[in-house]
């Protein structure tokens, strides 16, 4: 049997991102895109309950959708695939990387999210930068890092957030393995007034940097280094376990 490989994104079906990653992984298999008909960045791991979903076919293998990156994966792998579940899920190649905080509000995350959560081994795809994204090292470390999941798999409900630089393919130092690190974000919202002196207001400062943490995500991007980081979708915080049962239980009142 081939290898079956589905892609999605947050960025849209007509992102560049998504066309280059369709060719690349191309050469590993054979290719199913299921994208979101439009923008949904930030939506997080948004499910669309309370409607129903449009799909287009747009060509052979290739699908939009009128919902979230979640959406997609979610009709996609118990619908237009139910009977060819995917040997990998890749969410990318997102414009704008999803480091540290990043990845409890991104769409691209929440992708990969939910090829985990459904028993597909799944990796999210983001280059960073702000414009002039070149995706050529972008494309190849996603390919190898593909390769890698396709014949090692990943363990169950962990899924793999890929960060690149914005940099040419030569000057990347190379892969290094990384925790999630912390953002510093400025004036997350924003007011002003419209013309007929209502007020309105944008959310989403600009990151002032970040807190030095060794072996982050966002260090290791900045350093010059495609960053790998496992995450689990088990939120537990398991270091306070312990402090709570010996305050809470028990308690009856």
């Amino acid at each position: 049997m081939p290898v079956r490989i589905l892609i999605s994104n947050d960025d849209g079906i007509n992102s560049k991102g998504l066309h280059r990653l369709h060719e690349a992984l191309s050469t590993l298999g054979e290719v199913f895109v299921v994208a979101p008909d439009r923008d949904q960045s930030a939506v997080s791991h948004s499910l669309s309950l309370y409607r129903p979903l449009r799909l287009d076919e747009v060509t052979d293998h290739v699908y939009t959708v009128d919902g979230t990156p979640t959406d997609c994966i979610n009709l996609a792998i118990n619908g237009i695939l139910h009977d060819l579940k995917p040997d990998l899920v890749v969410s990318g190649i997102n414009k704008g990387e999803n480091l540290g905080d990043d990845i409890t509000y991104s769409g691209t995350v929440s992708a990969a999210m939910e090829g985990t959560l459904l028993g597909v081994p799944s990796i999210a795809v983001s280059l960073a930068g702000k414009n002039d994204y070149n995706f050529e090292a972008a494309c190849h470390y996603c390919v190898k890092i593909s390769k890698y999941v396709l014949k090692n798999k990943l363990p169950k409900d962990t899924l793999l957030n890929i960060n690149i630089p914005g940099i040419s393919k030569s000057d990347i130092k190379g892969v290094m393995v990384t925790r999630q690190g912390k953002r510093l974000y400025e004036e997350p919202v924003v007011e002003k007034t419209d013309p007929r002196g209502r007020k309105y207001y944008w959310i989403g400062g600009d990151a002032l940097g970040f807190i030095h943490i060794e072996n982050s995500d966002i260090a290791a991007v900045n350093d010059g280094y495609v960053s790998v980081t496992p995450i689990t979708l088990d939120l537990t915080d398991f270091g306070f376990m312990d402090e709570l049962r010996k305050n809470l239980d028990g308690e009856k009142t």
